[in-house]
């Protein structure tokens, strides 16, 4: 058991990126942490991780322990979890990855009520575009658009099964520059870009009877989704051009009057996001209190078959 407690103090540390931080997860101290990894490192007789003042990274060693105890790990404790099945209440940590645009706009329905009905849970909820391997990374599950899904993954639906784009743009802009009626116009306005981290610019895609339209956008902003995206929505509103986004997203400055929709018979509808996890025989309480919840409140199925392509939609 004590090299289980150290193997998971190395884990935490190595995943958090630092002692401190990996200590208020855990409920521990620093020094404790760092005790935990000296005499799992002292045992092993190799270096585990790289130690400076400003990080803490694992060495080779590190990485290939690390690829090999992250879902032994896990099992022992969806396996020890299974005597959360003689609570009244599950308890314990549930970690979830999930794009921006599921934070933004989905898990504030869902989130609220799940945690009034089981206040023994702790839901610990990352925002990131990136594709990462659930399990590998320490998290429990995660929220993703189609394609985007591992096969060997249980995927169930959650939030709307439809989501839709909207293209909008200010008054005093579509003043100023007009307004487009055809995706092929918008090569003749200022379009607010965006990219998912360091990736290429994401394509506009328009839909309408049948026909399809891709549009690069060009324009005069290129905002990073996630961080960046509010301020490129407030740019439209200042005026500088317009942005393609989910509905969602823009309905607040949309039903004030401040963005105007442009485009709507175009708009592209999309399959909402799965939640995601590794099918096992055991799931850990917290996780399965909560895909439980998400069936039990998962709305209608919509009507007719929206297009899917989860590259337009986050990672």
């Amino acid at each position: 058991m004590d090299d289980l407690a150290d193997l998971t103090a190395f884990l935490t540390v190595a995943r958090e990126g630092g002692f401190r931080s990996a200590a208020r997860i855990a409920g521990s101290s620093a020094s404790c942490m760092g005790d935990a990894v000296r005499r799992l490192e002292a045992r092993l007789g190799v270096r585990l991780l790289h130690r400076t003042t400003r990080s803490v990274t694992p060495t080779d060693a590190g990485a290939r322990l690390l690829e090999r105890i992250s879902p032994a790990l896990g099992e022992v404790r969806a396996a020890l979890d299974v005597v959360n099945d003689f609570r009244d209440r599950p308890a314990g940590r549930l970690k979830l990855n999930v794009p921006t645009a599921v934070a933004r706009l989905i898990l504030p329905q869902i989130v609220p009520p799940f945690l009034a009905k089981y206040p023994d849970i702790l839901l610990e909820v990352i925002a990131d575009e990136r594709r990462i391997d659930v399990v590998a990374d320490g998290f429990d599950a995660g929220i993703r658009y189609g394609e985007w899904l591992e096969k060997d993954m249980v995927a169930v639906p959650i939030g709307p099964r439809v989501q839709r784009y909207a293209a909008v743009a200010s008054p005093a802009y579509l003043e100023r520059r007009g307004r487009p009626t055809h995706p092929r116009d918008l090569l003749e306005h200022d379009c607010l870009a965006w990219r998912f981290g360091s990736g290429p610019l994401h394509v506009w895609e328009f839909e309408r009877g049948g026909e399809t339209i891709h549009v690069e956008p060009r324009g005069p902003l290129v905002a990073g989704f996630g961080g960046a995206t509010d301020f490129a929505v407030e740019a439209a509103v200042a005026g500088c051009g317009i942005v393609y986004l989910f509905e969602d997203w823009l309905r607040p400055w949309i039903d004030r009057g401040a963005l105007v929709p442009v485009l709507q018979p175009w708009w592209l509808s999309v399959t909402g996001p799965f939640l995601y996890y590794p099918g096992r025989r055991y799931l850990p309480a917290p996780l399965r209190a909560f895909v439980d919840f998400v069936q039990s409140t998962r709305p209608q199925r919509p009507r007719g078959r929206p297009r899917v392509d989860p590259r337009r939609t986050g990672a």
